[in-house]
Protein backbone atom coordinates (compact mmCIF):
# COMPACT_ATOMS: atom_id res chain seq x y z
CA UNK A 1 0.00 0.00 0.00
CA UNK A 2 1.71 3.25 -1.35
CA UNK A 3 1.63 5.99 1.87
CA UNK A 4 -0.19 9.07 1.22
CA UNK A 5 2.20 11.49 -0.44
CA UNK A 6 3.56 14.35 1.69
CA UNK A 7 3.25 17.49 -0.46
CA UNK A 8 6.25 20.25 -0.08
CA UNK A 9 5.29 23.85 0.06
CA UNK A 10 4.23 25.62 -2.70
CA UNK A 11 7.26 28.10 -2.60
CA UNK A 12 10.81 27.10 -2.98
CA UNK A 13 12.56 27.76 0.90
CA UNK A 14 13.81 31.82 0.89
CA UNK A 15 15.31 32.48 4.70
CA UNK A 16 15.72 31.22 7.80
CA UNK A 17 13.61 34.08 9.69
CA UNK A 18 10.99 34.93 7.39
CA UNK A 19 9.77 38.36 9.64
CA UNK A 20 5.97 36.82 10.19
CA UNK A 21 6.65 34.75 13.35
CA UNK A 22 8.15 31.56 11.63
CA UNK A 23 9.92 30.42 15.02
CA UNK A 24 9.95 26.21 14.59
CA UNK A 25 13.86 25.76 14.42
CA UNK A 26 16.05 25.11 11.39
CA UNK A 27 17.46 21.22 12.49
CA UNK A 28 20.34 19.85 10.10
CA UNK A 29 20.16 16.33 9.70
CA UNK A 30 23.33 14.53 8.10
CA UNK A 31 22.36 11.30 6.24
CA UNK A 32 25.40 9.21 7.33
CA UNK A 33 27.17 6.28 6.15
CA UNK A 34 25.45 6.26 2.12
CA UNK A 35 25.54 2.31 2.58
CA UNK A 36 23.64 2.38 5.90
CA UNK A 37 19.96 2.88 7.04
CA UNK A 38 20.82 5.98 7.64
CA UNK A 39 18.64 7.15 4.41
CA UNK A 40 15.85 5.26 5.32
CA UNK A 41 15.47 5.95 9.16
CA UNK A 42 15.63 9.95 7.92
CA UNK A 43 12.96 9.44 4.71
CA UNK A 44 10.97 7.63 7.02
CA UNK A 45 11.12 9.41 10.33
CA UNK A 46 10.18 13.12 8.27
CA UNK A 47 8.14 11.49 6.15
CA UNK A 48 5.19 11.55 9.17
CA UNK A 49 3.12 14.96 8.75
CA UNK A 50 3.68 15.56 12.77
CA UNK A 51 7.52 15.13 12.90
CA UNK A 52 7.61 17.81 10.36
CA UNK A 53 5.67 20.08 12.00
CA UNK A 54 7.62 20.65 14.48
CA UNK A 55 10.44 22.58 12.81
CA UNK A 56 12.27 23.00 9.11
CA UNK A 57 14.53 20.51 7.88
CA UNK A 58 17.98 20.93 6.07
CA UNK A 59 19.14 17.11 5.33
CA UNK A 60 22.77 17.01 4.22
CA UNK A 61 23.24 13.93 2.00
CA UNK A 62 23.20 12.32 -1.21
CA UNK A 63 19.19 13.06 -3.18
CA UNK A 64 20.02 9.87 -5.14
CA UNK A 65 19.94 7.79 -1.98
CA UNK A 66 17.44 9.42 -0.10
CA UNK A 67 15.26 8.73 -3.22
CA UNK A 68 16.03 5.72 -3.49
CA UNK A 69 15.40 4.67 0.35
CA UNK A 70 11.89 6.97 -0.64
CA UNK A 71 11.17 4.49 -2.96
CA UNK A 72 11.98 1.40 -1.55
CA UNK A 73 9.66 2.38 1.03
CA UNK A 74 6.68 3.60 -1.28
CA UNK A 75 6.93 7.17 0.36
CA UNK A 76 6.62 10.08 -2.08
CA UNK A 77 9.60 12.26 -2.11
CA UNK A 78 8.43 15.39 0.34
CA UNK A 79 11.18 17.80 -0.30
CA UNK A 80 13.50 19.92 -2.30
CA UNK A 81 16.83 19.31 -3.82
CA UNK A 82 19.27 22.16 -3.77
CA UNK A 83 22.67 21.63 -4.43
CA UNK A 84 24.87 22.03 -1.10
CA UNK A 85 26.47 25.28 -2.07
CA UNK A 86 23.11 26.63 -2.45
CA UNK A 87 21.55 26.38 1.02
CA UNK A 88 21.95 29.29 2.96
CA UNK A 89 18.71 29.26 4.64
CA UNK A 90 15.15 27.81 4.95
CA UNK A 91 11.69 28.76 5.29
CA UNK A 92 9.58 25.74 5.59
CA UNK A 93 9.18 22.46 4.92
CA UNK A 94 12.53 19.67 4.12
CA UNK A 95 15.75 20.48 1.79
CA UNK A 96 18.28 18.60 0.89
CA UNK A 97 21.18 20.22 0.54
CA UNK A 98 22.54 17.59 -1.76
CA UNK A 99 25.98 16.49 -2.25
CA UNK A 100 25.64 15.66 -5.62
CA UNK A 101 28.32 13.07 -5.74
CA UNK A 102 28.16 9.71 -7.90
CA UNK A 103 26.20 7.50 -5.67
CA UNK A 104 25.25 4.63 -7.57
CA UNK A 105 27.97 2.83 -6.00
CA UNK A 106 26.38 3.26 -2.49
CA UNK A 107 23.22 1.59 -3.73
CA UNK A 108 24.36 -1.55 -3.34
CA UNK A 109 27.70 -1.73 -1.50
CA UNK A 110 26.29 -2.11 2.24
CA UNK A 111 29.51 -1.89 4.43
CA UNK A 112 32.63 -0.43 5.32
CA UNK A 113 34.44 2.30 2.84
CA UNK A 114 36.65 4.69 2.57
CA UNK A 115 34.26 6.94 0.14
CA UNK A 116 31.51 5.98 2.58
CA UNK A 117 33.56 7.16 5.07
CA UNK A 118 34.57 10.50 3.33
CA UNK A 119 30.89 11.29 2.11
CA UNK A 120 29.73 10.73 5.88
CA UNK A 121 32.74 13.09 7.39
CA UNK A 122 31.76 15.40 4.70
CA UNK A 123 28.08 15.64 5.76
CA UNK A 124 28.77 15.98 9.97
CA UNK A 125 31.30 18.88 8.63
CA UNK A 126 28.51 20.80 6.97
CA UNK A 127 26.24 20.79 9.66
CA UNK A 128 29.20 21.38 11.86
CA UNK A 129 30.00 24.31 10.06
CA UNK A 130 26.65 25.76 9.89
CA UNK A 131 25.66 25.07 13.53
CA UNK A 132 28.35 27.26 14.50
CA UNK A 133 27.78 30.04 12.34
CA UNK A 134 23.98 30.24 13.45
CA UNK A 135 22.82 28.59 10.22
CA UNK A 136 20.94 25.84 12.16
CA UNK A 137 19.78 25.27 15.53
CA UNK A 138 20.55 22.06 16.25
CA UNK A 139 22.11 19.11 14.65
CA UNK A 140 20.29 15.50 14.34
CA UNK A 141 23.06 12.77 13.10
CA UNK A 142 22.19 9.51 10.90
CA UNK A 143 24.52 6.27 12.07
CA UNK A 144 27.87 6.44 10.59
CA UNK A 145 30.75 3.22 10.58
CA UNK A 146 33.82 4.03 12.52
CA UNK A 147 35.48 1.68 10.60
CA UNK A 148 34.25 3.64 7.63
CA UNK A 149 35.70 6.65 8.98
CA UNK A 150 39.02 5.37 9.67
CA UNK A 151 39.36 3.67 5.89
CA UNK A 152 38.76 7.86 5.18
CA UNK A 153 42.00 8.68 7.30
CA UNK A 154 39.99 9.98 10.36
CA UNK A 155 41.35 8.46 13.27
CA UNK A 156 39.36 9.74 16.51
CA UNK A 157 36.40 7.39 17.25
CA UNK A 158 33.22 8.44 16.69
CA UNK A 159 30.76 11.16 16.64
CA UNK A 160 31.15 12.57 20.43
CA UNK A 161 34.86 13.43 19.24
CA UNK A 162 34.23 14.49 16.21
CA UNK A 163 31.76 17.14 17.70
CA UNK A 164 34.26 18.14 20.57
CA UNK A 165 37.33 18.65 18.25
CA UNK A 166 34.91 20.60 15.92
CA UNK A 167 33.97 23.08 18.62
CA UNK A 168 37.23 23.49 20.10
CA UNK A 169 35.60 21.42 23.51
CA UNK A 170 38.21 18.96 25.54
CA UNK A 171 35.19 17.93 28.27
CA UNK A 172 32.15 16.20 26.68
CA UNK A 173 29.79 13.72 27.65
CA UNK A 174 28.01 10.76 25.77
CA UNK A 175 24.34 10.28 27.15
CA UNK A 176 20.97 8.80 26.13
CA UNK A 177 17.75 9.58 26.97
CA UNK A 178 14.42 8.47 26.29
CA UNK A 179 11.63 9.34 28.32
CA UNK A 180 12.63 9.58 31.70
CA UNK A 181 15.52 7.47 31.10
CA UNK A 182 18.58 9.87 31.00
CA UNK A 183 22.16 8.31 31.23
CA UNK A 184 25.52 9.40 30.87
CA UNK A 185 28.90 7.60 30.41
CA UNK A 186 31.82 8.86 32.50
CA UNK A 187 33.77 7.45 29.52
CA UNK A 188 32.70 6.34 26.15
CA UNK A 189 34.36 4.73 23.71
CA UNK A 190 37.47 3.09 25.30
CA UNK A 191 38.26 -0.57 25.63
CA UNK A 192 37.06 -2.25 28.43
CA UNK A 193 40.96 -3.57 29.33
CA UNK A 194 42.43 0.45 28.59
CA UNK A 195 39.92 1.97 31.46
CA UNK A 196 42.63 1.47 34.19
CA UNK A 197 44.70 4.31 32.58
CA UNK A 198 41.72 6.65 31.86
CA UNK A 199 39.19 6.64 34.75
CA UNK A 200 39.74 9.11 37.15
CA UNK A 201 38.16 11.50 39.32
CA UNK A 202 37.40 14.11 37.09
CA UNK A 203 35.74 11.90 34.51
CA UNK A 204 33.23 10.62 37.08
CA UNK A 205 32.64 14.32 37.98
CA UNK A 206 32.41 15.59 34.60
CA UNK A 207 29.94 13.21 33.47
CA UNK A 208 27.73 14.04 37.02
CA UNK A 209 28.03 17.47 36.69
CA UNK A 210 26.94 17.84 33.02
CA UNK A 211 24.10 15.14 33.09
CA UNK A 212 22.58 17.37 36.39
CA UNK A 213 23.15 20.72 34.24
CA UNK A 214 21.29 19.17 31.58
CA UNK A 215 18.48 17.97 33.70
CA UNK A 216 18.04 21.11 35.57
CA UNK A 217 18.41 23.64 32.10
CA UNK A 218 17.71 21.18 29.35
CA UNK A 219 14.52 19.30 30.66
CA UNK A 220 13.61 21.96 33.24
CA UNK A 221 13.75 19.92 36.80
CA UNK A 222 14.65 22.29 39.25
CA UNK A 223 16.77 19.98 41.90
CA UNK A 224 17.65 16.99 40.08
CA UNK A 225 18.41 13.57 41.68
CA UNK A 226 21.77 11.92 40.31
CA UNK A 227 22.39 8.34 40.69
CA UNK A 228 25.78 7.16 40.44
CA UNK A 229 26.95 3.55 39.40
CA UNK A 230 29.60 1.63 40.87
CA UNK A 231 32.38 0.20 38.08
CA UNK A 232 33.39 -3.32 40.15
CA UNK A 233 30.95 -5.75 41.12
CA UNK A 234 28.34 -5.00 43.68
CA UNK A 235 30.29 -2.02 43.61
CA UNK A 236 33.36 -2.96 45.37
CA UNK A 237 31.70 -4.08 48.98
CA UNK A 238 34.03 -1.98 50.75
CA UNK A 239 37.14 -2.64 49.11
CA UNK A 240 36.69 -6.24 48.59
CA UNK A 241 36.46 -6.89 44.90
CA UNK A 242 37.90 -3.40 43.77
CA UNK A 243 39.46 0.27 45.38
CA UNK A 244 37.55 2.28 42.41
CA UNK A 245 34.68 3.19 44.41
CA UNK A 246 36.27 4.55 47.19
CA UNK A 247 39.44 6.37 45.54
CA UNK A 248 37.48 7.86 42.50
CA UNK A 249 34.18 7.28 42.58
CA UNK A 250 33.15 8.51 45.87
CA UNK A 251 35.23 11.56 45.69
CA UNK A 252 33.73 12.85 42.59
CA UNK A 253 30.29 12.48 44.14
CA UNK A 254 31.78 14.83 46.83
CA UNK A 255 33.08 17.31 44.52
CA UNK A 256 29.41 16.77 42.70
CA UNK A 257 27.46 17.46 46.04
CA UNK A 258 30.12 20.47 47.11
CA UNK A 259 28.83 21.99 43.89
CA UNK A 260 25.16 21.77 44.46
CA UNK A 261 24.25 18.86 42.94
CA UNK A 262 21.78 15.86 44.46
CA UNK A 263 24.16 12.98 43.72
CA UNK A 264 23.55 9.57 45.58
CA UNK A 265 25.98 6.38 45.17
CA UNK A 266 27.61 4.59 43.88
CA UNK A 267 25.12 1.69 43.61
CA UNK A 268 25.62 -1.72 41.90
CA UNK A 269 25.15 -1.61 38.76
CA UNK A 270 23.33 -4.98 38.33
CA UNK A 271 20.16 -3.26 40.46
CA UNK A 272 20.37 0.20 39.71
CA UNK A 273 18.38 -0.04 36.57
CA UNK A 274 16.29 -2.28 37.82
CA UNK A 275 13.14 -0.04 37.62
CA UNK A 276 11.98 0.36 41.13
CA UNK A 277 15.73 1.88 41.92
CA UNK A 278 16.52 3.66 38.86
CA UNK A 279 12.58 5.47 39.28
CA UNK A 280 14.23 7.48 42.63
CA UNK A 281 16.77 9.56 39.89
CA UNK A 282 16.35 11.42 37.23
CA UNK A 283 19.54 10.06 35.55
CA UNK A 284 22.05 7.76 36.04
CA UNK A 285 25.70 8.25 35.70
CA UNK A 286 27.07 5.12 34.52
CA UNK A 287 31.24 3.88 34.21
CA UNK A 288 31.81 2.83 31.28
CA UNK A 289 30.33 1.73 27.82
CA UNK A 290 28.24 -0.85 27.89
CA UNK A 291 27.11 -0.70 31.67
CA UNK A 292 25.20 1.93 30.27
CA UNK A 293 24.30 1.22 26.81
CA UNK A 294 22.93 -2.37 27.47
CA UNK A 295 20.37 -1.66 29.80
CA UNK A 296 18.83 1.38 27.20
CA UNK A 297 18.91 -0.69 24.41
CA UNK A 298 17.09 -3.69 26.68
CA UNK A 299 14.63 -0.93 27.74
CA UNK A 300 14.39 1.74 25.26
CA UNK A 301 15.90 -0.11 22.08
CA UNK A 302 13.43 1.70 19.13
CA UNK A 303 12.96 4.95 20.86
CA UNK A 304 16.30 6.08 22.83
CA UNK A 305 18.45 9.02 21.47
CA UNK A 306 22.10 9.77 21.98
CA UNK A 307 22.92 13.43 22.42
CA UNK A 308 26.32 14.86 23.59
CA UNK A 309 26.37 17.30 26.56
CA UNK A 310 28.80 19.90 26.90
CA UNK A 311 29.18 21.04 23.27
CA UNK A 312 28.28 24.83 22.21
CA UNK A 313 25.87 22.85 19.94
CA UNK A 314 22.71 21.05 19.94
CA UNK A 315 23.45 17.63 18.64
CA UNK A 316 21.17 14.83 19.13
CA UNK A 317 21.67 10.76 16.76
CA UNK A 318 19.91 7.91 16.78
CA UNK A 319 21.32 4.89 19.25
CA UNK A 320 22.03 2.19 16.57
CA UNK A 321 24.52 1.74 13.90
CA UNK A 322 24.43 1.51 10.11
CA UNK A 323 22.56 -2.23 9.94
CA UNK A 324 24.64 -2.64 6.58
CA UNK A 325 22.77 -6.20 7.18
CA UNK A 326 19.46 -5.11 6.75
CA UNK A 327 20.26 -1.77 4.00
CA UNK A 328 18.92 -1.30 1.25
CA UNK A 329 15.75 -3.74 2.45
CA UNK A 330 13.04 -1.61 3.49
CA UNK A 331 13.40 -3.21 6.89
CA UNK A 332 14.81 -0.32 9.11
CA UNK A 333 12.82 1.19 12.14
CA UNK A 334 12.82 4.33 12.13
CA UNK A 335 11.82 5.31 16.21
CA UNK A 336 15.28 5.99 17.26
CA UNK A 337 15.76 9.04 13.83
CA UNK A 338 11.98 10.33 15.14
CA UNK A 339 12.98 10.29 18.57
CA UNK A 340 16.42 12.46 17.66
CA UNK A 341 14.25 14.71 15.30
CA UNK A 342 11.98 15.24 18.22
CA UNK A 343 14.34 16.20 20.95
CA UNK A 344 16.76 18.58 18.65
CA UNK A 345 13.24 20.48 18.50
CA UNK A 346 12.02 20.46 21.69
CA UNK A 347 15.93 21.55 23.14
CA UNK A 348 16.23 24.49 20.23
CA UNK A 349 12.27 25.78 20.43
CA UNK A 350 13.02 26.32 24.14
CA UNK A 351 16.39 28.25 23.03
CA UNK A 352 17.91 26.30 25.77
CA UNK A 353 21.18 27.08 27.06
CA UNK A 354 24.22 26.30 25.47
CA UNK A 355 26.79 23.90 27.93
CA UNK A 356 30.10 25.49 27.27
CA UNK A 357 33.81 23.56 28.08
CA UNK A 358 35.52 22.76 31.23
CA UNK A 359 35.29 20.42 34.50
CA UNK A 360 32.54 22.75 35.78
CA UNK A 361 29.56 23.08 33.17
CA UNK A 362 27.52 26.11 33.12
CA UNK A 363 25.66 28.31 30.57
CA UNK A 364 28.25 31.36 29.12
CA UNK A 365 26.84 33.65 31.83
CA UNK A 366 27.30 31.25 34.83
CA UNK A 367 30.53 30.57 36.90
CA UNK A 368 30.81 28.17 39.41
CA UNK A 369 33.08 28.20 42.59
CA UNK A 370 33.97 25.24 43.95
CA UNK A 371 35.39 24.97 47.41
CA UNK A 372 38.81 23.25 47.70
CA UNK A 373 38.20 19.32 47.85
CA UNK A 374 40.81 17.75 50.79
CA UNK A 375 42.18 14.56 51.46
CA UNK A 376 39.72 15.19 54.76
CA UNK A 377 36.61 15.66 52.63
CA UNK A 378 37.46 12.49 49.65
CA UNK A 379 39.22 9.92 51.84
CA UNK A 380 42.06 8.45 49.70
CA UNK A 381 41.66 11.47 46.85
CA UNK A 382 44.00 10.81 44.28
Amino acid sequence: MTIPPAQPDPSPPKSRSNGCGNDKPVIGVTMGDPGGIGAEVIVKALSDPQVRALGRFIVYGLDEILSYAADRAEINPFWFRVPLGEVKSIESGVVVADFDDPSVFFADCHRPTAEGGQASLRFVDEAIDAAKHGRIDAVVTGPIHKISWRLAGYRRPGHTEKFADACGVEQVTMAFAAGDLRVALATAHVGLFELAGLFNIGCVFRAIDQLAWALKHWWGIDEPRVGVAGINPHAGEDGRFGHEEIRIIEPAITMARLAGWNVEGPFPSDTLFVERHRRRFHGIVAMYHDQGLIPVKLLAFDSAVNLTLGLPIIRTSVDHGTAFDIAGQNKADPGSMKAALRLACELARKRVPRMTDGAAVRAPQETLSLPAVTPDDCPDFV
